[in-house]
């Protein structure tokens, strides 16, 4: 085994490349940071800008890669790496560990119910880990076997990453909202699972979209329409554009009204981030709010029965 496995107090938090600024402003002070990652105190309220957390983080001091692979295998079964420096050493290393598939995933796809660690090296003989993650995926990163031909947009993948880490998805015979759906690629997305689905949009959707089994369309602001005049939803997704307060203030006619089970919004961000109203999101019972792998300047607000 190595010479010296050291815990560290507090957590390393992984930045979302471009928007480790946005991080940084959350935690406040770190201890050190590695390329992307920031070991910082624990934080008592929830931090939403970045890939992974670290939440059992050490130190191992190892005098060869043998040495390094058998701590970590010694742990648990399976890691990831997130490397900034020594990448050669750093492959050798996850070269010797049990493999995870780096094979694109094919939608619906189970999150198997299994740890991943995750691991980077300071310098040569440096080494520092975390078998807690806050993230399912391997260093916070999900591919999926692409659509090029049916979807109107990539914006798709978001959808399915959020659904992946809900454990759960629309089935035939439920009952979906799609606000804001123009040009149609979450309504292609969930119309392919089987279920209804409302597509509300001022601008149309694209004919072949339109033309799905299931989907119908309503061409009305989706933000103006009452929830009684929908009716009961099992889900309601919404990936408009649109101030992150306008969207908690139509959001909550729908809490109030108690007749939607599952909720999938992307909170869009302009410039600095309206943190005041993603925290007025993460305080609704049984949410999540998640910056997905798919999405860029915006987080992603999960709530489900």
């Amino acid at each position: 085994m190595a010479r010296f496995v050291t815990p560290l107090t507090g957590w390393i938090y992984q930045g979302v490349a471009g928007f480790e600024g946005h991080l940084e402003a959350e935690i406040g002070e770190w201890n050190v940071s590695w390329g992307n990652l920031y070991h910082g105190k624990a934080l008592q309220e929830p931090v939403f800008w970045h890939q992974n957390i670290w939440l059992a983080p050490f130190q191992v001091e190892f005098d060869s890669i043998s040495e390094a692979v058998k701590t970590l295998r010694g742990i648990q079964r399976n890691w990831s790496s997130v490397l900034y420096t020594q990448f050669r050493r750093g492959a050798l290393i996850q070269s010797q560990l049990p493999p995870l598939s780096s094979k694109p995933r094919r939608f619906p796809w189970i999150l198997p119910d299994v740890p991943i660690g995750a691991w980077t090296l300071v310098n040569s003989h440096t080494m520092i880990a975390s078998a807690q993650c806050t993230s399912p995926f391997p260093g916070g990163i999900i591919v999926f076997e692409e659509d090029l031909a049916g979807p109107p947009s990539r914006a798709y993948l978001k959808l399915w990453e959020a659904l992946v880490r809900c454990r759960t998805h629309p089935q035939p015979g439920e009952r979906c909202l799609d606000a804001g759906a123009s040009p149609g690629g979450w309504t292609w997305a969930l119309a392919r699972l089987g279920p209804e689905v409302i597509a509300v949009d001022r601008a149309l959707l694209e004919e072949r979209i339109l033309t799905m089994p299931r989907v119908s369309f309503i061409k009305h602001d989706a933000f103006t329409l009452k929830p009684e005049t929908i009716g009961p939803l099992d889900w309601l997704c919404c990936d408009v554009i649109c101030y992150p307060s306008k969207l908690y203030e139509w959001i909550s006619r729908w809490l109030d009204a108690g007749i939607c089970r599952n909720f999938i919004c992307t909170l869009k961000m302009q410039g600095t981030p309206d943190m005041e109203t993603v925290r007025r999101f993460a305080a609704i019972p049984n949410s999540r709010i998640v910056h997905l792998y798919h999405n860029k300047h915006e987080l992603t607000w999960m709530k489900t029965a």
